[in-house]
């Protein structure tokens, strides 16, 4: 059984061994269940970014970033102009 001590500011460090047999990453987190006096620990993984391109179906190909840019710089260039905001 490994023991944690809580801080005065109610902070408790995992101990390694079980930090490295729960996989715990830093940004993961820990759900706190409580069953009637006792509490259950469930590991929250955190999700990294980059695991998420592409989970989602682009509308339109990309045009690139000096096509988007020029797209921008029209936008704004007819708002300055006084003919409001596009689309609105």
């Amino acid at each position: 059984m490994r023991k944690a001590i809580m801080t005065s500011k109610g902070q408790l460090t995992v101990p390694k061994e079980v930090r490295e047999q729960l996989g715990l990453e830093p940004g993961d987190g820990l759900v706190f269940e409580l069953d009637e006096g006792a509490v259950r620990l469930r590991v929250e993984k955190r999700t990294p970014l980059r695991k998420l391109k592409g989970s989602l179906p682009a509308g339109r190909a990309y045009p690139g970033k000096e096509a988007e840019r020029r797209a921008a710089r029209a936008h704004v260039a007819r708002e300055v102009a006084g003919e409001g905001p596009v689309g609105g």
